[in-house]
């Protein structure tokens, strides 16, 4: 039949056409990347090839069996990504819609149709009128096609900006999961260090708890004024409130995780642990990597794609529009041999749609459109910019908090050592309590610090390896990327 003649035109046409395409082809402007971090002294310029920087489970670096086991819930049940994994079908349909108009629309209609009516004749002889029905039938049935080839390129360019922006779906997909597993990961080191502390607190309750009993029994011994053994009863009494307060912050993180990884509070149990976190070394890497590890910089970069790719459905409007029309079919009243060659009826025809005076709109959406594409290289290479800032400031403070940590285990060292001559000398009865018991507090402190610079070092380390971009890349996204990015 003709429609399968104007089909196959339509695609010959479609081939001939795919050439011409308006508009500004992609090319993903230069960002001017360092070869080496700032913070990271005597490291000399590395290669892509020599890139260690974390892959995969980043988090099993950690070795800490809650964290390996939550962290795949991340990406099945938390509900931030469950709605961003929604957001990216969405804009994998949209893709979809706009391929289909590169192809003509096929269509086929049928009807039948019964008709009654009626007809006078008047009798001379009787003068009285008689009416005669007459029933009539009808029916077509027709297939039709219609085409609007892309001649200028604006469906496919509307394909690529729509393909961009479900890239760029793809990636915030894996921002978003990237970001709950970096937030689980500081809720599992932040009740972890609570534990910790919970321990350390215990540890410092049953010492206080001795020392106590120690100046009771002085007391009674009329050895130790009974001031004593009231400040020893306060230590221990403030120590024991730490210990119960501790405990909020501990249920608090707990119900965090429960939310992260989609479950109700109430329904997970952590028990206490008696260890914390390994802390890993985590290489930098080489700055450039942060363009394909990062999935931030790759939403900046596809959001860039895609209103490049809008500039050029922009500037196509200025070009006429031309639609392809064309029928086939059958036609017959009566109905009655409907599909015979004698009752056989086609048709075809062309439309050519071109706006003449607009007084600038057509103007004022490519200006618009160009607008939209600067400001998202701005973004972009905004994006690219925090990117190193983050990782600098990562960087940093985990050399800082290396330095200082190695100054407070000594702090530490050496006010339990003070704290062990202080209650000595007590028993000795050379200085008096409040001696003994400031060296317990400052001993406490001391602890409390170091675990606080253990917390701060290990949440760093998690906040580093979600800079460096976790164990993503962009050779993850869409394969289809690397045929319409010119680089």
């Amino acid at each position: 039949m003709k429609i399968l003649r104007t089909t196959s035109l339509a695609a010959s046409l479609t081939l001939m056409l795919g050439g011409c395409m308006v508009g500004p082809d992609y090319h993903r402007p230069q960002v001017p990347m360092p070869t080496q971090y700032k913070e990271l002294p005597g490291w000399t310029a590395a290669s892509p090839q020599a890139d260690n920087t974390p892959k995969g489970d980043w988090w099993t670096a950690f070795n800490d069996p809650l964290l390996n086991q939550l962290e795949p819930m991340v990406s099945v049940s938390n509900q931030s990504v469950l709605q961003a994994y929604a957001n990216y079908k969405q804009a994998l349909a949209e893709v979809e819609v706009a391929r289909a108009s590169l192809f003509p629309t096929l269509g086929i209609t049928g009807s039948a149709n019964k008709q009654r009516s009626a007809s006078g004749n008047l009798s001379t002889s009787s003068l009285s009128t008689s009416s005669r029905p007459a029933i009539s039938t009808s029916g077509s049935l027709e297939g039709s096609a219609s085409w609007a080839p892309d001649l200028w390129g604006k469906a496919r360019r509307t394909i690529e900006e729509n393909k961009a922006t479900a890239q760029a779906s793809q990636a915030t997909l894996a921002n978003a999961t990237l970001t709950e597993q970096i937030a689980l990961a500081d809720a599992v080191t932040e009740l972890r260090i609570s534990d910790a502390d919970i321990d350390l607190l215990q540890k410092t309750v049953d010492a206080y708890t001795e020392s106590l009993r120690v100046v009771e029994n002085q007391g009674k011994a009329g050895t130790a004024a009974p001031s004593d053994v009231i400040t020893a009863r306060t230590q221990l009494d403030t120590a024991k409130s730490s210990l119960i307060q501790a405990g909020i912050a501990r249920a608090q993180y707990a119900h965090a995780i429960a939310v992260l990884v989609g479950k109700n509070p109430e329904d997970l149990d952590i028990p206490h642990s008696t260890s914390v976190p390994a802390l890993p070394a985590v290489p930098g890497g080489v700055p450039s990597t942060l363009l394909e590890r990062r999935p931030d910089i790759a939403v900046a970069e596809r959001d860039m794609a895609a209103q490049n790719a809008a500039v050029g459905v922009a500037i196509a409007a200025y070009y006429p529009d031309l639609t392809l029309s064309g029928a086939d079919g059958f036609s017959q009243s009566p109905l009655a041999g409907l599909l015979h060659i004698a009752n056989h009826v086609w048709s075809l025809g062309a439309d050519v749609d071109e706006t003449v005076l607009d007084f600038g709109a057509r103007r004022g959406q490519v200006a618009s459109a160009k607008a939209a594409y600067e400001a998202a290289v701005a973004n972009y290479r905004g994006t690219v910019l925090t990117a190193l800032e983050d990782v600098e400031n990562d960087l940093s403070n985990l050399r800082i908090l290396g330095q200082q940590a190695d100054v407070q285990n000594a702090a530490v060292s050496d006010a339990t050592q003070g704290a062990r001559i202080a209650l000595n000398e007590y028993q000795a009865g050379t200085v008096d309590y409040t001696t003994a018991a400031t060296a317990q507090a400052t001993q406490l402190s001391a602890q409390q610090t170091a675990l606080s610079i253990t917390e701060q070092r290990l949440l760093d380390t998690v906040s580093l390896i979600g800079d460096l971009g976790g164990g993503w890349s962009a050779d993850q996204l869409d394969a289809s990327r690397k045929s319409n990015t010119k680089r």
